[in-house]
This record gives structure tokens, C-alpha cells and sequence, in this order.
């Protein structure tokens, strides 16, 4: 039989280990070499370096390929990573920006309120107080608003509150840092108001609706639509000269008006402190009875309101 021959492996261990045994003599025996071939010819060895760049470069090109890849990943990371938190930064921030905004168109709004309560000048020798309108206590029966002033602020019964359109009421409740406003418009307002053009004197009486009448005019009283209708000062309740409205419809003897105050847009009044304390009472000696707050007390000692 012939003889088998023997595996690579077996044939290749002598030539691995004589390697082995002399590749590092073989390297500095190479590299001997080529310093004296580079001492002996200079431009042989630079050609010889270009020969071997242009061959080795698609290699090296390739070889760097997947390090580049890498290194855009690890960069694509870092910036994702980044990203992230900015995105997180910029939605605190964001939200921040709105709650900021919602306080700058809110102060905004309160600022052109204030603005417009400024149109109104109150007589110079009568101090005020500024109060914001939280409640609405309109119903079938009665005409009010709560406001956000009270005993500690100075506010008295009968105070007449004023926005810069004109007259709005008079404080009918006083509670240590709130106050009811009954409205001009309500069934148990009674105010003495005087037309501007004429000077005739008479009554405003509410019944709830928006157009509240004047009543108790004289018999030779020559009113027409468009005058304007204010205060009187009668009754030593409310001051005199305050813008009240203007008639606008006089029907079978009936003459109504139309206040100035725009009652869906009332946040702010001025509270006049008039310096009398308390509702002026019916049975006083020399104050009329139908005076309002005397006519609001009255109506309240019977019961009418809640």
C-alpha cells in the first residue's frame, strides 16, 4: 500500500517555528537594509514610497470605511444625547413662556380695565378705593355685584361706586374685605338725579331691566331723547355731577334710560367714600325718603331681598 502524506499543518510547523526562531534577527536585518538603500539612493526610495502609497491607499480607504462609520455613530449618539436634552430644556422653557404669557395678557387686560376706570375724575375733595368685580348677583329679583373691598379698606354703607363710564350703584353690604353693590338698574334703586340740559329734577328707578325710568319730574319738565341724566346730590347720599345715562325712549309718559356703565364688561369700580356712615334711613328728618339706599333699607326691612 502507498503511503499516506501528511496533513498541511503537519508540513507547516517546521517553516512556523524556524519563523519564530528568526523573524525578529529577519526584521532588523530588513530594516538595516533599507536605511543603507535609503543612505545610497534618496530618490530610488521615494519612488519607491509612492509606488507603495498609490498601491496600499484603496486598501487603507476601505479599511477606514467602517472606523468612520463608527465614528458618525458615536457622533449621532452624542448629538441624539443632546437633542434630547435640549428638547427637554426648550419645552420647561416653553412652558414657562406660556405661563408668562398668561400673566402679561392677563395683567394687560387688567391694565386697559384700570385704564378705562381712569376716564372718570371723582370730585377732589372725596377720596376713593379701587375694587375688582368677582361676582355677578343678578337674578329675576335683584341687581348686585360683589367686589373685592371692604371694611378694612374704608368702604361704608352707602358708598357710590363709579366705574369710567358713570355711575354703577350703591354699597348696600359691608363685610370686613368684600361689599354688595346694588345696581342702578335694580328694582330697589332709587336715586336722585337731576337731566343735565334742563336741570329738571327727578328720581332714577330701577325695575330691573336695563332701562330704568325717571320718574317725579316737574309738570313742565321738557326732556328729550339724548339727554343726559346725572346725579343730583339730593339726599346727601351720592355726590352730586356723576354720570348716570341717557334717555333714550319717552313712550306714553314713560321716560327710560340708557345707563353709560356696560354691564357685560365691568371688572373694576371706585368705591367714593362720601364720608357718611350708613344707609341713609327713610324717617330721617330732612333727607327725602326716596333717596336710594333709604328706599334699598326699607325694602330690605320687609324682607323683599335675601
Amino acid at each position: 500500500m502507498a503511503k499516506r502524506p501528511g496533513s498541511f499543518s503537519s508540513v507547516a510547523q517546521p517553516v512556523r517555528s524556524l519563523w519564530s526562531r528568526f523573524a525578529f534577527a529577519t526584521l532588523i536585518a530588513a530594516a538595516f537594509a533599507l536605511m543603507l538603500l535609503g543612505k545610497a539612493d534618496v530618490l530610488m526610495v521615494e519612488r519607491a514610497r509612492v509606488v507603495v502609497l498609490d498601491a496600499l491607499a484603496p486598501v487603507i480607504e476601505v479599511a477606514s470605511r467602517p472606523a468612520e462609520a463608527v465614528t458618525d455613530m458615536l457622533n449621532n449618539v452624542r448629538d441624539l444625547r443632546y437633542l434630547r436634552a435640549e428638547n427637554a430644556r426648550l419645552t420647561v422653557e416653553n412652558d414657562r413662556l406660556d405661563r408668562w404669557q398668561h400673566v402679561a395678557r392677563r395683567l394687560e387686560a387688567e391694565n386697559r380695565a384700570l385704564k378705562a376706570l381712569t376716564n372718570f375724575v371723582p370730585p377732589r375733595d372725596l377720596d376713593f378705593v379701587s375694587a375688582r368685580v368677582i361676582a355677578d348677583g343678578g337674578g329675576a329679583f335683584v341687581r348686585s355685584v360683589v367686589i373685592t373691598a371692604g371694611r378694612r379698606h374704608g368702604v361704608t354703607l352707602g358708598n357710590a361706586a363709579v366705574s369710567g363710564e358713570g355711575l354703577v350703584g350703591g354699597v348696600v353690604e359691608v363685610g370686613e374685605n368684600y361689599s354688595r353693590v346694588l345696581l342702578i338698574t335694580d328694582l330697589n334703586s332709587q336715586i336722585p338725579v337731576v337731566v343735565e340740559r334742563t336741570r329738571d329734577p327727578a328720581v332714577l328707578t330701577g325695575d330691573n331691566t336695563r332701562a330704568p325710568r325717571l320718574v317725579y319730574l316737574p309738570q313742565n319738565a321738557q326732556v328729550v331723547p339724548g339727554d343726559r341724566v346725572i346725579t343730583s346730590g339730593h339726599g346727601g347720599v351720592f355726590p352730586p355731577g356723576l354720570a348716570v345715562g341717557m334717555v333714550t325712549a319717552i313712550t306714553d309718559g314713560v321716560i327710560r334710560i340708557t345707563p353709560f356703565v356696560d354691564w357685560e364688561r365691568l371688572e373694576y369700580v371706585r368705591l367714593l367714600q362720601t364720608g357718611a356712615d350708613g344707609v341713609v334711613q327713610p324717617e330721617s328728618a330732612h333727607i327725602p325718603p326716596f333717596s336710594v339706599m333709604g328706599q334699598e333699607t326699607e325694602t330690605r326691612s320687609r324682607g323683599v331681598l335675601p
